[in-house]
């Protein structure tokens, strides 16, 4: 039919049909209603008053580890009196508190199950998933961590029995005994799409198993995931150091707030995790990060611990639609507020909630937030310290939870439209209990209704896809061809392994140059999920910006600056890699070399190394030849098997791009090409030769070396024996390895009385009580510290501030400023002493500004010179003063 005999609409219908053809990309993108749900509101600098009350305090909830919350209020506690470098079992459980008349007063508590070191909670009707440590022998000796359920049908606050194993084996044995809990395996959270995330700490795990018996081992730290019956375990994300929680948006965007090394400044990032993505540490994230997905931000020192994303539209909006990181470190709980960049996103940072030692956030179906404290508990845990705080704003008003039991499927899919993510959630938690075709055709209401929310959407998918599995493939297809959908439709299709029998490549493919780089990423990740080597030519049609490039000479790489143009083909190389994709990597080349070697770099494949042999015999151009030679560099070694009975201590060897390097089947036969390129080389020719030497590690004499020092040629391990009676010791290791040292140090209390007087303590501090009082007596302290709390007084003074010893400034009408310790005080006056020992005594009238200071006034670093022999003289002594 001629174009001029359609109608208006029959030529719109006609465009439509064919942007949106299988075998087309989409010409448009519908981004608008998600860049608005993270735009910040307006008027978002005006402050909002919170009211924060104690619910329970430590003689129920001492060293509370993690929490977790139904939606109708009962909190789960996670008590750890272990702590993170504790060993002993026995110290542990989840205390569940009720406000059963919801007054907010917590009134009653039950133990609901003892448990060790519990690190993760996750409560979903009648059952509680726990992360713990696990002790399976008589030794009282670890032997792993476990992702187990526990239920309590009998809703009398106790569990029912045993708990039910998921996953076994979430952290590597050798290092959990040596150590504790500290790097190991820690929170966990369900996202809408019906997996358990796990953030995994760089103790890494070996064999962890499943329900169905799949065993996976992993080196170092990331985001694994597994279905709620224990089965389908899959790396999510790897590459972090020791992130301890999940924050998951609406949308399945997931976000940690995690570390670098202590020597390298324990600094605190944030980080956006794309599914597939690796994020480096510790090999790639400093000297090879052309290879890696960038945090959004390196914000300095601190401790990353729970996290939350924030959903609920009965909150201000200022403190909605953000993702919320407590750093126990920094005593905070922090907003991260992010703004859509490309597939990922920016960030700015503020604070939020100060609590001392936070250490988990949670949110009910009411909008109550609850949080954790440590308080001090230490590294060993305490009987004495820690509680749990309720948070809401001024003027929050209770609303009873809907009983979801009683719910008929229709209303439940009312809940599924909520307008806040606790609701959506436990509302598609209980419809997937109901009869499967109701359910489904309830989700797929929701999830098609275009007059629906993006969230309430994409809930909907997820629930359907849950329900439906491989039969719900025909509808989720049809949904990706809307602009709005077509991200999660696509995610959804190839979410989970066992539901692929369906799934058509062609919208996949298609969708990998569609104009929204969300839906991009996720048609890339996705092909890499369905497994179908045909997919390797499109994949390898994505092109490598010249933002991707590796740091100049030792130079550390931008591993914290937001580079959104290298995601897409991080994302190809990964899909690449899963395909197993070699042969169609060599033959890219000649297309696409930047891609194609970039790929080959992780195949230890003979094909790839003989394919990348004859490129560079076939080709001329020199910087081509050069990429080639750097990519058979990287083949030379691979990494060695790792077998869960090592870990990479505190301040691991950064240089990469392999932590324990092995040579394999084609490593003759590279050397062999190396070598023989290098003899042909003239003298600027040698000099790369030489850097590629150096750079990879490959120890090969006749490649020669350059003047360049390597950064850690030697695995950095701490041997407490060796070191511990060389001086300066203390200021070079991270603080829980002092503390693990000084366990197996008694000390000398006599040589520890000199160094009180040799490190300058008595210019602050007394110890007789006749001496003229300066800063915090010390003549009692082994009454009121541990040696562990004396140690972390010295070496973090600002961790003791809360403890009693707090600094003041005050200021009086004359312009006259004192900074010390109050101590005396009546209703007209106080007494000000400074660390001279000077007292002044001020009338309150006269006082203009009376500020707590954030800081103690003690040093920190006073003790870095001292070897661990001598701090354990000087805490001896201490903890004689009673």
């Amino acid at each position: 039919m001629p174009l001029q005999n359609l109608s208006a609409a029959g030529l719109l219908l006609l465009f439509l049909s064919f942007a949106c053809s299988p075998d087309r990309p989409s010409a448009t993108a519908d981004l608008d209603e998600l860049n608005g749900y993270y735009a910040s509101p307006q008027g978002s600098s005006d402050s909002v008053t919170l009211v924060m009350d104690t619910i329970a305090g430590p003689e129920i909830v001492p060293s509370p580890a993690c929490l977790a919350v139904l939606p109708t209020g009962e909190v789960f506690v996670g008590v750890d009196k272990m702590g993170s470098l504790g060993k002993e079992p026995g110290f542990g459980a989840i205390v569940r508190l009720v406000d059963s008349d919801n007054d907010g007063k917590y009134e009653s508590h039950t133990e609901f199950t003892k448990v060790d070191n519990p690190r993760g909670i996750m409560a979903v009707g009648d059952r509680v998933y726990v992360l713990h440590t696990a002790f399976e022998g008589n030794d009282d000796v670890a032997t792993g961590m476990d992702l187990v359920v526990y239920e309590d049908q009998d809703h009398d606050g106790v569990a029912d029995g045993p708990a039910t194993p998921l996953v076994k084996h979430l952290s590597s044995p050798t290092p959990l005994q040596e150590r504790g809990t500290d790097h190991a395996t820690n929170g966990i959270r369900m996202g809408i799409d019906g997996w358990i995330y796990i953030a995994v700490g760089d103790f890494g795990f070996h064999d962890a198993t499943d329900r169905a018996e799949k065993k996976m081992t992993m080196l170092g730290g990331g985001i694994v995931r597994v279905r709620p019956d224990g089965t389908g375990l899959e790396v999510y994300a790897h590459g972090t150091r020791n992130i301890y929680d999940v924050a998951i948006d609406p949308f399945m965007n997931i976000f940690t707030r995690g570390n670098t090394n202590d020597g390298g400044g324990w600094n605190v990032r944030f980080i956006h995790y794309l599914q597939s993505g690796e994020y480096g540490y510790p090999t790639l994230f400093k000297h090879f990060t052309e290879d890696i997905l960038p945090a959004l931000v390196d914000v300095g020192g601190g401790s990353g611990t729970g996290s939350y994303f924030m959903d609920d539209d009965r909150w201000p909006a200022r403190y909605n639609h953000v993702p919320m990181m407590a750093d126990w470190g920094r005593n905070q709980l922090y907003i991260h507020r992010v703004e859509r960049d490309g597939p990922s996103f920016t960030q700015a940072e503020e604070e939020f909630i100060e609590l001392p030692q936070i250490t988990d956030v949670d949110l009910d179906g009411s909008g109550r937030m609850f949080l954790g404290a440590w308080d001090g508990a230490g590294y060993r845990g305490s009987p004495d310290k820690g509680y749990v705080v309720k948070v809401t704003p001024a003027n929050w008003k209770y609303e009873p939870f809907p009983d979801l039991k009683a719910a008929t499927v229709p209303q439940l899919g009312q809940l599924l439209q909520a307008g806040n993510s606790v609701t959506r959630f436990h509302a598609q938690q209980e419809l997937l209990t109901r009869p499967q075709a109701e359910a489904a055709d309830a989700a797929w209401a929701v999830a098609s209704d275009p007059s629906l929310s993006l969230a309430a959407r994409v809930a909907g998918v997820y629930t359907y896809a849950q329900i439906a599995c491989a039969t719900g493939t025909e509808k989720l297809e049809e949904l990706s061809r809307e602009d709005k959908m077509r991200e999660f439709a696509l995610r959804a299709m190839a979410d989970r392994k066992d539901c692929l029998a369906e799934v058509p490549l062609e919208p996949y493919l298609t969708a990998v140059h569609d104009p929204n780089p969300r839906v991009q990423a996720a048609a890339i990740v996705g092909l890499g999920r369905l497994g179908k080597l045909e997919a390797a030519e499109t994949l390898l049609e994505v092109t490598v910006p010249a933002t991707v490039k590796a740091p100049e000479g030792e130079a550390e790489g931008p591993h914290a600056t937001p580079n959104s143009s290298i995601i897409l083909p991080h994302l190809a190389v990964r899909s690449l890699v899963e395909l197993g994709a070699v042969e169609e990597s060599v033959q890219a080349i000649d297309d696409n070399p930047e891609l194609a070697l970039w790929a080959l770099q992780y195949f230890h494949d003979p094909a790839a190394v003989q394919g990348l042999i004859t490129g560079y015999e076939t080709h001329d151009h020199p910087e081509l030849k050069k990429d080639i030679l750097q990519t058979l560099a990287r083949l030379y070694h691979q990494e060695a098997p790792y077998a869960g009975d090592w870990w990479w201590s505190t301040r691991p060897d950064t240089h990469g791009p392999y932590y324990k390097g092995m040579t394999w089947e084609a490593s003759p036969r590279i050397r062999e090409f190396l070598v023989q390129e290098a003899t042909k080389a003239d003298a600027e020719q040698k000099s790369f030769f030489a850097r590629l030497n150096e750079r990879y590690r490959l120890e090969i004499t006749e490649l020669g070396s350059t003047d360049a020092l390597a950064e850690g040629t030697t695995e950095a391990e701490v041997d407490l024996a060796a070191i511990a009676n060389e001086k300066g010791e203390v200021g070079k290791a991270s603080i829980e390895d002092v503390i693990l040292a000084l366990a197996d140090l008694e000390g000398d209390p006599a040589r520890g009385k000199e160094l009180f007087v040799d490190q300058g303590c008595n210019a602050c501090h007394s110890i007789d009580k006749g001496e003229a009082m300066k800063g915090p007596f010390m003549g009692q302290i082994g009454s009121i510290m541990t040696r562990d709390q004396i140690a972390e007084s010295i070496l973090k003074p600002n961790a003791s501030i809360s403890q009693g010893f707090a600094s003041y400034l005050i200021e009086t009408r004359e312009g006259e400023a004192y900074v010390g310790f109050i101590t005396a005080e009546s209703a007209d006056a106080l007494t000000i002493r400074d660390m001279e020992g000077n007292s002044t005594t001020l009338k309150k009238a006269n006082i203009t500004n009376r500020e707590e200071l954030p800081t103690s006034m003690m040093p920190v670093g006073l003790a870095n010179a001292l070897s661990f022999e001598e701090l354990a003289s000087l805490v001896n002594f201490l903890a004689q003063q009673k």
